[in-house]
């Protein structure tokens, strides 16, 4: 058994009269990518110039106003990125980058050497402030933690003042702040308010990050709404959150801090960062999206975001990632095929004023995806997912009681096989199973001639066919109430056996003048079994007369 006794829960907030349950997200937060820096600095190769660069311009297409670029006193790759988007003007209007620095002299002052000719930029500053933390790593009490939160916001401020040129926010982090006692958390911001006097007109970002998920989302927002209600000057400050991922929580964590008041985010694509990585932005974004709230970053194009991403980071996007992943708007299941299938002839006919399909959470259109794309063909998949296949990619309408006899074909070879199979595949079996039939019987050539009787209400067609019929050519003649019925008494004079005409369907292949026709006849033979034909023609005639045919060597094929 696993050691569960060595864990401890995470004690209870008091705040007994939490109001962020009974909220709700009407608006989309601030957001700020730190991509370029703490998913970067994650990466087991981290991204070059070239590369922060390309990945720079995404997140400025997916519309970030605020992008944290980098550490830059921490390599020289980060300074010589920051560097080469100021000095090449690349930096567009409305856009604020954001740098990050501890709270010691040297590396404050390369900071804001690096900032030289930026229009605006945000200085965050952070140091650790947990229990854990102070008592482990740096072995310092609450007073002495404090003192480098302030020593460093001091010299940000003076270096702030002397930058001129550059329009200075303030960003401040108690890190470990889910590790941290609440009321430390506030008198540690609080000092760090005196020295920088926000004011509502000229307000700082205090940024409480989940450096390390510590407890379920619920705390989280616990922790924000506290915190808010005992922080002074409310109307000072822009609260951030930042949260981790290791409880595999962080988008709820972050969503329910919205709720608890929160006013920004910060996160990645794709939730890239140490160990399980950051609040996934495009998620969060996206459920925005998906209550039908705009949230102020455009994924229209998710597999150019994709590739991007992959590219630069070398890291992968995984197919069941929310909204991304290859695989998160494809249905693979028979009744979730069936429910889809279903679900989009119906929005499709009657154009609600809102998005409601089985299985799928939003238009898969509305990223980029193609609805070919949402049923795929494996071994667990049914009837009407193969039949949306053929009508969504190749045209064929399949008649309902069709969808059965061709799914059995379809299922026998997934079965077999073991493996997805490709509409390309599945539209060659359909041929071979329907169309490329050419024994005991093929159809060589007809003529008909149609006589009518308007005193007795008579149509009455003669047919001349030439058959090749077990190999042996023969020259038939018949007639009927129509084509095929004349069809049917030609062919039962020369032997082949009777069958009962069950139903018949039909309609154009395509659109246009050059169109062809598609027919699908259903036979019976003197046992009850049932078989479909297909035939395809230009002329609807030879197309029904075609679909007789491959009936009727169907059950020749299977025995009937």
């Amino acid at each position: 058994m696993m050691n569960f006794k060595k864990y401890r829960p995470f004690p209870i907030i008091d705040l007994p009269d939490r109001e962020w349950p009974k909220k709700m997200i009407v608006h989309a937060p601030m957001w700020c990518s730190v991509d370029l820096r703490d998913g970067n600095q994650a990466l087991p190769i981290p991204m070059s110039v070239a590369e922060k660069m390309e990945f720079f311009k995404l997140l400025l297409k997916v519309g970030f106003k605020e992008i944290e670029v980098g550490f830059p006193s921490a390599s020289e790759t980060e300074y010589r990125f920051l560097r080469e988007l100021i000095e090449n003007k690349m930096i567009p209007a409305g856009i604020t980058v954001q740098v990050l620095t501890q709270s010691r002299k040297h590396l404050i002052e390369k900071t804001f050497e690096s900032l030289q000719g930026a229009e605006k930029a945000v200085v965050h500053l952070y140091n650790s402030t947990s229990e854990l933390q102070r008592r482990v790593v740096f072995n310092k009490d609450k007073k002495a933690i404090v003192d480098i939160a302030l020593e460093g916001a001091a010299l940000i401020q003076e270096s702030a003042a002397r930058a001129k040129d550059v329009r200075i926010v303030k960003e401040y982090s108690p890190e470990s702040f889910t590790g941290t006692e609440l009321d430390f958390a506030v008198e540690i911001c609080e000092a760090v308010m005196d020295i920088w006097k926000p004011t509502p007109q000229n307000k700082m970002i205090v940024n409480l990050p989940a450096t390390v998920e510590m407890a379920m989302p619920n705390t989280y927002a616990d922790q924000i709404e506290w915190f808010l209600k005992h922080i002074k000057n409310r109307e000072s400050i822009i609260l951030s959150l930042h949260a981790h991922n290791d409880r595999g929580t962080s988008v709820a964590a972050s969503e329910l801090g919205l709720l608890a008041g929160a006013d920004r985010i910060e996160g990645t694509l794709f939730g890239n960062g140490e160990r399980t990585g950051n609040a996934d932005i495009l998620t969060v974004a996206m459920n925005l999206f998906s209550q039908g709230i705009d949230p102020g970053l455009n994924f229209a194009d998710m597999d150019r975001i994709v590739e991007v991403y992959e590219k630069c980071t070398r890291m992968f996007v995984h197919p069941r990632h929310p909204y991304a992943g290859e695989l998160v708007y494809t249905a693979f299941s028979g009744s979730h095929q069936d429910a889809i299938r279903k679900g989009l002839s119906v929005y499709e006919m009657e154009k609600p004023e809102y998005w409601q399909v089985p299985y799928l959470p939003i238009d898969p259109s509305d990223v980029g995806r193609e609805y070919e794309a949402i049923i795929r063909i494996n071994s667990q998949s049914g009837k009407g997912g193969i039949a949306y296949i053929m009508e969504r990619n190749y045209g064929f309408k399949l008649p309902k009681d069709m969808h059965p006899e061709f799914g059995r074909v379809v299922q026998k070879i997934t079965d077999e096989k073991g493996e997805e199979l490709k509409p390309e595949t599945i539209l060659e079996l359909f041929k071979k199973e329907y169309l490329n039939l050419n024994t005991p019987l093929e159809l060589l050539k007809y003529k008909t001639e149609e006589k009518q009787d308007l005193e007795e209400k008579e149509n009455i067609v003669h047919i001349e066919a030439t058959l090749r019929y077990q190999g042996v050519e023969r020259s038939v003649k018949g007639t009927g109430n129509g084509p095929i019925d004349a069809f049917f008494h030609a062919l039962s004079l020369i032997g082949v056996p009777g069958f009962k005409f069950v139903s018949y369907e039909e309609h154009a292949l395509s659109e246009g003048s050059d169109s062809k026709a598609v027919s699908y006849i259903c036979l019976e033979n003197d046992s009850a079994d049932k078989m479909y034909g297909v035939g395809i023609a230009k002329n609807i005639t030879t197309a029904s007369l075609n679909a007789i045919v491959s009936s009727i060597n169907r059950f020749g094929k299977y025995g009937k």
